[in-house]
C-alpha cells in the first residue's frame, strides 16, 4: 500500500498552523490561570444580570397606549399598514377575477416563456393539485401575500445592494447589519413587528420584507462589485456618465446576481410568509399552524403540499430565468403581451361560464386518509415494535442519551469555562477580532438573564448538528463519487431545500410526537440539503492533478479521499459546517411550537401573550448564540488565506 507524501509547502504551512493555534490556546490558558481565583463556578452569576423587564413593559405599554393616537403610528406607521393593506387586497381580488383557470393558464404560459414546455406543465400541475386538494382559496392569499413581499423585498434589497455595490463605506456599514439578519432566525422577527402593527397582514408582509430582503442586497452588491473592470473602463473611455455606467454595464454585467437574489427573496418569502401564520397572515401557513395545534396531521399535510408545490414552481422558474435556459420545446414566438391577452380572455370565459371558482366536486379529501395511516403508524409504529422500538422510543433514548447529558453537561459548566471554550474555538480558526466577538454574543446572553435557556438551545443544536453532519459527510461523499448516487439524489434534495421550515414540523409530530427529540429531528432534516450538496460541490472540485497524482503512487480508493480529497476540500467542508449550525439553529427555534422548550417557547410565548419582555429578550439571546455559533465555525477571510 502506497504512502502518500505532502509536499513540503504545505508540510510547512500545516506546521505554522499548529503553532499558531498551539501559542492561542497557550495564552488563553495563561490569562485564565490568573484569573481564576476571581472567577465563580456555576450559571451565570445573578448580579452580573440585567433586568430588562421594567423598560420593555413600559415601551411595550406606551405603544400599546399610543398605537391609536400619535402621529408616528397615524402618520407613518398606519400609512404604511394601510398601504400594505390595499395592496395585498388588490393582488388576492385580482387572482380572485382570474379564476382558477386564469391563474393556471398565466402560471403556464410564464413558466413556458421563461423555461420550456416541461416547467409550463408542471406548474399547470402544481396550481391543479392545489385546487384538488381544497386549497385554492388559501393558496391564492398566500399567493397575494407573497406578491406583494417579495415586490418589497426586492425594491428594498435592490436599493441596499446598490448602496452597498458602489461605496465602500456603506458597505462596510451594512455588513454587520446583514450579518446579524442573516443569523437570526425568522422566528425572531415576529414579536416586534406584532407590537408596532399588531396581528394581520401588515405584520405578517412586513416582518417578510425584513427577512427576506438580506439576500437581494448581498447578491446586488455582489453582483456590482464583480462587474468585469475592462467592460467598464471600456464604458467610461467612451465619456460615459456615472450612471450610464450603472445603467449600461453594472447592472446588466450582475444580471445573473440579481436573478439569483430574486429566487432567493422569493424563497426566504415564502418560508417566512408560513411562519407568520402564528401572527395572522393567514392563508396556507394559517391552516397549517391551526393543524399541527390540534395535531390534525392530515389537514396540515393538505394545506403543506400546496405550499411544497408553490416554492418548487418559484424556485425552478426564478432560476431557469437566473440560468438563462432556453428551454426544451420553447416557443420563439411567445411574448408577455401574448400571455396577457391569453390569461385574460381564459378569465373572461370563465365569468362567463361562472367557473371562476374551484368546482367543489372536484376535490380530493386526503385529510381522512393521512390521518388513518397515521393513526396506523401510531398504534404499529410509535411504540411496541419489536426489537428495535418504536418512534417514539427513538425520541425518548435520544433524548435521555444525548439531549439530556448534553444539556446537564452544558449547564454543569462554570459560566467562565463557556466563555473560555467559545473563546479558544473562535480564535483558532479565525481573528482576535473574530473571538471577542463570539465571546461577548455568549456574555450578553448571560446579561440579558437568559443563561440556562440559552444553554438549553444551545444542546439541542449541537445535537442536530452533529447528526446532520455524520448524515451530511457520509452522503456527500457518496453524491460526490458516485454520478449515479448524485443524480439519485437531486431530486430529493431540490424538494427538501425549496420546502419552508414550518412544513418540516409536520412530519416529525406524526412519528415523533412532541417534545425536543422532535424539534431535533426537524432540524435535521432541515440542514440535510444544504450539507449535502456542499460538501458534494467541494470534492467534486478538487483539483484533478492532486487526484491524478496520488492515483499515480497507487494511492486506493480511500486514501485519496482521506488524504487528498478532504484536506483539500477543508473550505468548503467548514462552510457546510455553519450552513448547518445556522440553518440547524432556525429550526430548533421553530420546535418551540412542538414542545421543543428552551428560547423557541420563550419567543412563542412572548407572541402568544403579548410579553415584549419575555419575547424580545429571548430574541436578543437568539441573535447572540446565532452570532456566536457562526463566529465559531466560520473562518474569517484573513485566517483562511494564511491556511491556504
Amino acid at each position: 500500500m502506497a504512502t502518500l507524501t505532502v509536499p513540503a509547502a504545505s508540510r510547512a504551512n500545516l506546521r505554522l498552523l499548529r503553532s499558531r493555534t498551539a501559542a492561542k490556546l497557550l495564552l488563553l490558558a495563561l490569562v485564565t490561570a490568573v484569573l481564576l481565583p476571581l472567577l465563580h463556578g456555576g450559571s451565570w452569576p445573578h448580579h452580573l444580570t440585567v433586568s430588562l423587564d421594567k423598560p420593555l413593559t413600559g415601551a411595550s405599554n406606551w405603544v400599546i397606549d399610543n398605537r391609536d393616537s400619535h402621529p408616528l403610528f397615524l402618520y407613518f406607521f398606519g400609512y404604511i399598514s394601510n398601504a400594505v393593506v390595499l395592496s395585498v387586497r388588490a393582488v388576492y381580488l385580482t387572482l380572485l377575477a382570474a379564476g382558477w383557470t386564469g391563474v393556471t393558464v398565466f402560471g403556464a404560459l410564464v413558466a413556458w416563456r421563461v423555461a420550456g414546455v416541461r416547467l409550463a406543465a408542471g406548474t399547470a400541475m402544481a396550481f391543479l393539485a392545489c385546487g384538488a386538494l381544497g386549497m385554492w382559496v388559501p393558496t391564492m392569499q398566500t399567493l397575494a401575500l407573497m406578491v406583494v413581499a417579495v415586490l418589497a423585498s426586492v425594491i428594498v434589497g435592490a436599493l441596499l445592494g446598490l448602496a452597498a455595490g458602489l461605496s465602500d463605506r456603506l458597505d462596510r456599514a451594512l455588513r454587520p447589519v446583514l450579518d446579524t439578519m442573516q443569523v437570526l432566525p425568522a422566528f425572531a422577527y415576529l414579536l416586534p413587528v406584532v407590537l408596532v402593527f399588531g396581528i394581520g397582514v401588515p405584520a405578517a408582509v412586513l416582518a417578510t420584507v425584513v427577512y427576506a430582503a438580506p439576500p437581494m442586497a448581498r447578491l446586488t452588491a455582489l453582483g456590482l462589485r464583480g462587474a468585469d473592470p475592462e467592460v467598464l473602463e471600456a464604458v467610461e473611455s467612451l465619456g460615459a456618465t456615472r450612471r450610464q455606467r450603472l445603467l449600461t454595464a453594472r447592472i446588466p454585467l450582475a444580471r445573473g446576481e440579481l436573478l439569483l437574489g430574486l429566487n432567493q427573496t422569493i424563497m426566504m418569502a415564502l418560508s417566512m410568509a408560513v411562519i407568520a401564520s402564528v401572527i395572522g397572515a393567514g392563508g396556507l401557513g394559517d391552516r397549517v399552524y391551526q393543524a399541527l395545534a390540534s395535531v390534525d396531521v392530515g389537514q396540515a399535510l393538505a394545506a403543506g403540499i400546496p405550499i411544497v408545490l408553490l416554492a418548487i414552481v418559484l424556485d425552478r422558474v426564478t432560476g431557469a430565468a437566473g440560468a438563462g435556459e432556453t428551454g426544451e420545446g420553447r416557443s420563439r414566438t411567445i411574448g408577455w403581451p401574448y400571455a396577457l391577452a391569453v390569461t385574460v380572455a381564459v378569465a373572461l370565459a370563465g365569468r362567463l361560464l361562472g367557473r371562476l371558482d374551484w368546482p367543489s366536486g372536484a376535490t380530493l379529501n386526503i385529510a381522512e386518509p393521512v390521518n388513518r395511516a397515521v393513526d396506523w403508524m401510531t398504534n404499529h409504529l410509535y411504540s411496541g415494535v419489536p426489537v428495535v422500538g418504536g418512534t417514539a422510543d427513538w425520541a425518548g433514548h435520544f433524548t435521555t442519551w444525548v439531549l439530556d447529558p448534553v444539556r446537564g453537561g452544558l449547564q454543569w459548566l462554570p459560566w467562565w469555562s463557556v466563555l473560555l471554550i467559545v473563546a479558544a474555538l473562535a480564535w483558532s480558526i479565525g481573528t482576535w477580532r473574530t473571538a471577542l466577538t463570539a465571546v461577548l454574543a455568549m456574555a450578553a446572553i448571560g446579561v440579558l438573564g437568559v443563561w440556562e435557556p440559552a444553554l438549553d438551545t444551545l444542546s439541542q443544536v449541537l445535537a442536530a448538528v452533529a447528526v446532520t453532519l455524520v448524515l451530511g459527510f457520509a452522503t456527500g461523499i457518496a453524491a460526490a463519487r458516485s454520478d449515479r448516487v448524485e443524480r439519485a439524489l437531486r431530486p430529493v434534495l431540490d424538494v427538501f431545500q425549496t420546502m419552508p421550515q414550518f412544513v418540516y414540523l409536520i412530519p416529525v409530530v406524526a412519528l415523533f410526537g412532541v417534545g425536543r427529540a422532535p424539534a431535533v429531528a426537524a432540524a435535521v432534516v432541515y440542514a440535510l440539503p444544504a450539507v449535502v450538496r456542499i460538501t458534494a460541490q467541494g470534492l467534486r472540485q478538487v483539483d484533478p492533478a492532486a487526484l491524478e497524482s496520488a492515483r499515480s503512487l497507487g494511492a486506493t480508493g480511500r486514501q485519496q479521499l482521506w488524504q487528498v480529497q478532504l484536506p483539500l476540500a477543508k473550505r468548503s467542508l467548514l462552510l457546510a459546517v455553519n450552513q448547518g449550525v445556522v440553518l440547524v439553529l432556525a429550526v430548533v427555534i421553530i420546535g418551540g411550537l412542538v414542545g421543543g422548550g428552551a428560547l423557541g417557547y420563550n419567543v412563542a410565548f412572548g407572541l402568544a401573550q403579548g410579553d415584549l419582555a419575555t419575547g424580545l429578550v429571548a430574541g436578543a439571546a437568539i441573535v447572540c448564540l446565532g452570532l456566536m455559533l457562526d463566529r465559531v465555525t466560520q473562518p474569517t477571510e484573513r485566517r483562511a488565506k494564511k491556511g491556504a
